[in-house]
């Protein structure tokens, strides 16, 4: 670590330390601390500073409310970890050296990996995409432990673990945790591998947050998961609010199941069971043996659109849409562009939900993954439309993905029942051709908003 990085190290965890006497009172102090260590121009994040300033000063702001929330129900010791490694390592720090290394190397460098410590699961959920990698398949300790080790190189300081159930490798799991301490881990989880032992063990390493895998109420989350599963699950999301630890919530919607998992008392009940953040995920038709008309249609993607924006301004809990949300992050964010998966098999994928690739990590180093030819045709073709509402080469562009495919040579990493790419896109077309033009008027409606902002300034929600 150079001299530089550690004066900003050393004084934003010296401002950190305030918050524990006062954190109304101290927020904005911290926020000039971050302000002044910040890197010049664009890779400090001016927009976003700026965009938590102002929630910093206005008490009267839900998203005040949340930040207050956490900082009161977060153990204070886990919150500084959370902070230093994520605020501090995985953004201010890690991500202007991903920034130099793209325009060095030529290629896309990742702000996350995401990756499958194995393809074991406890349950057999309905519909799992994951289940088509079979069950028999892993990472060892020593290849997660290079990845995290070649990832940090690039200034990559945050992994995602999925599966499978990762939580079946829960002890190789902390073990991580306490070796790359600087390192921010979250996981995707069925919860029901969470007890007091492994509770604890999280609040021993302080960097390991669950985001837990729940489909609403408990009909639902036990049809689909297993009778029992649901009260499993909210044991283990009431050990970790009793110990101070944070976590999210993970939904996948789909035709099917939207009303339920959407509506204002599934919210409430996420912020009652002690969620800081939940991450909705938009029904993917991956593997052969998929269900398209699980697809949600244009309307109800419409509803999620107008949901999310809304619980944001309204409740706290911090609310994401990783399809809908494709506005905020410039559209497609795989290949690298900020993030990619590697399965248990080590097969690297530019997207967790897009199974094709020339690249295995028992073979290749990150660097080279990131140059492999599936990889750098997204590089070069992100984004994949101009309008970001529109941003998947696989849903919404469902020509895109075959063309890279059919020009890369990339192969299906699918284990069980290998799908090509024409299979796969197929089910998309009408979806695609369907969803157009209430994108469109949505993102022109985005653009007319942002005009007239721009010409009458921001407007405080409420």
């Amino acid at each position: 670590m150079d001299a530089s990085n550690k004066v900003v190290r050393y004084g934003l965890k010296r401002a950190f330390g305030y918050m524990e006497k006062d954190p109304e009172e101290n927020l904005p102090k911290l926020m000039d601390w971050v302000d002044r260590f910040a890197p010049e121009g664009e890779r400090g994040f001016p927009v976003q500073r700026a965009a938590f300033r102002r929630v910093i000063e206005d008490p009267g702001c839900n998203m005040h409310k949340l930040m207050m929330r956490i900082f009161t129900e977060t153990d204070q010791e886990v919150l500084k970890t959370v902070f230093e490694n994520f605020i501090l390592n995985g953004n201010l720090l890690g991500w202007p050296k991903q920034e130099e290394l793209k325009e060095k190397y030529g290629c896309n460098i990742p702000w996350a990996i995401l990756l499958d410590p194995t393809s074991a699961c406890n349950l057999h959920c309905t519909g799992c995409w994951a289940a088509e990698y079979g069950d028999r398949l892993n990472l060892t300790f020593d290849e997660i432990d290079s990845i995290i080790t070649q990832g940090k190189e690039l200034g990559v300081y945050i992994y995602i673990y999925t599966g499978g159930e990762p939580l079946v490798r829960k002890r190789d799991l902390i073990a991580l945790c306490r070796k790359h301490h600087d390192c921010q881990f979250l996981a995707f989880t069925n919860a029901t591998l969470i007890d007091e032992e492994f509770a604890g063990e999280m609040l021993s390493v302080k960097n390991f947050i669950p985001a837990i895998s729940v489909e609403g109420f408990e009909e639902a989350t036990d049809a689909r998961r297993g009778k029992g599963t649901y009260q499993k699950v909210v044991k283990a999301m009431k050990l970790l609010k009793e110990l101070r630890l944070p976590f999210g919530i993970s939904c996948c919607y789909t035709s099917q199941n939207l009303d339920s998992i959407s509506s204002d008392e599934y919210f409430d009940q996420m912020i009652r069971w002690g969620a800081s953040f939940v991450w909705y995920f938009h029904y993917m038709p991956v593997g052969n043996d998929a269900a398209p008309e699980l697809l949600p249609t244009p309307e109800q993607r419409e509803f999620m659109y107008h949901k999310i924006r809304q619980v944001r301004e309204e409740k706290p809990i911090f609310a994401m849409d990783f399809q809908n949300d494709g506005e905020y992050v410039g559209g497609c964010i795989a290949g690298g562009r900020r993030y990619f998966h590697i399965n248990a098999n080590g097969d690297c994928d530019p997207c967790v939900f897009i199974h094709y690739s020339n690249a295995n990590i028992r073979q290749m180093s990150l660097l080279d993954v990131l140059h492999s030819p599936i990889f750098m045709a997204y590089h070069d073709g992100q984004p994949f439309h101009e309008n970001h509402l529109r941003p998947c080469p696989m849903l919404e562009n469902p020509e895109r993905l075959q063309e890279m495919v059919r020009a890369t040579g990339a192969h299906s990493t699918d284990l069980q029942s290998p799908e090509t790419a024409e299979h796969l896109c197929e089910k998309c077309r009408a979806y695609a051709e369907n969803w157009a033009p209430t994108a469109e008027r949505l993102w022109n409606k985005t653009w007319d908003c942002k005009a007239e902002d721009e010409r009458f300034g921001p407007k405080r929600a409420g």
